[in-house]
């Protein structure tokens, strides 16, 4: 069972291994397997193929904490 902010993974690049958190609670109902074999599609496209996980939320109101597509993309340009 994932819970919001806490690691459920984590992932590697040239420079270091990073967490990955879960940004809602819920239970993992499906994983990307063929990231086994194409990691790249992480990067190269997240929205589609790059996906890592599907879950089935057990608390919906935490979605009003997440941020909109733009905010996020704002955010990331900051950095």
């Amino acid at each position: 069972m994932l819970q919001v902010e806490e690691p459920f993974g984590e992932i590697e690049s040239i420079k270091a291994v990073s967490d990955l958190c879960s940004p809602i609670s819920g239970e993992v109902i499906s994983t990307n397997d063929t990231l086994e074999t194409a990691p790249e599609q992480v990067n190269n496209d997240p929205y589609r193929e790059g996906w890592l996980i599907k879950v089935h939320m057990s608390n919906p109101s935490e979605l009003s904490e997440l941020l909109a597509s733009d905010q996020y993309d704002a955010l990331v340009e900051e950095l």
